[in-house]
């Protein structure tokens, strides 16, 4: 393949043009991608399952992002992770899978009913003992866990709830996690929405200015990937 680039100046940025590099997952290449990577729990494929019945079910994240966030906290080497939008608790339920038997995430959201379907398959799967659910504003209780002296503390942190609250999120947790913890943000692409300036609704105002935000900040190393409906991962400094 023949791969075409070129530079352009733009006032103080250097931006790298390449043709070929993207690749546009059509439905089959999709499922090759998910037939010859993805290794799903039975419990894991259950959750996701009954989440499809639910509204709301599109927040539910994918089984190759779930498969990432797991890989990624075991290279870490985490024991403390926190996760800030529980939903029916597929991605708390596929880290706490993926930590020690002493791992704990502390997991918040304000929503019971949902919250209730996560807590039966956190039993189900025997790692109930490692999620400490937390029901009530997740903004309250990371400043209760920076009130405690626990800033520092954490190796990893996923972000996954009201997008307006994003900038707050992230700063809580840049304090919470430890030097070389990793913040992961979902749904920074926001179904390609960022990327059409004729969309100009709240959220996805809210998702472009935060995306501006960290692209600037000096505290973390940074990466988009483009995986489901895209995942910032910031290392912290």
């Amino acid at each position: 393949m023949v791969i075409l680039q070129c530079f352009e100046k733009t006032p103080g940025v250097l931006l790298l043009k390449t043709m070929g590099k993207n690749l546009g997952l059509s439905p089959e290449l999709y499922t090759y991608l998910q037939a010859n990577s993805v290794r799903e729990p039975e419990i894991l494929a259950q959750l996701r399952e009954e989440t499809q019945d639910l509204p709301g079910a599109v927040m539910q994240i994918a089984p190759e992002q779930g498969q990432f966030m797991a890989l990624l906290v075991q290279l870490l080497g985490a024991k403390r992770t926190i996760e800030v939008g529980v939903f029916t608790g597929y991605s708390s339920l596929v880290v706490a899978l993926a930590l020690p038997k002493d791992g704990q995430v502390v997991a918040c959201d304000v929503d019971a009913k949902t919250g209730a379907i996560a807590q039966r398959y956190w039993e189900n799967a025997g790692v109930a003992d490692k999620i400490d659910f937390r029901l009530g504003s997740a903004l309250d209780t990371l400043d209760s866990l920076i009130a405690d002296g626990q800033s520092g503390s954490f190796d990893f942190a996923f972000i996954d709830a009201d997008k307006r609250n994003y900038p707050r999120y992230y700063e809580q947790c840049l304090q919470l996690v430890r030097v070389g913890g990793l913040i992961a943000i979902d749904n920074v692409l926001w179904s390609g929405q960022v990327a059409d300036p004729s969309v100009d609704d709240p959220r996805t105002q809210s998702i472009r200015a935060f995306n501006t935000q960290l692209h600037h900040d000096e505290r973390v190393s940074l990466s988009m990937v483009a995986i489901a409906d895209g995942l910032t991962l910031a290392l912290k400094r």
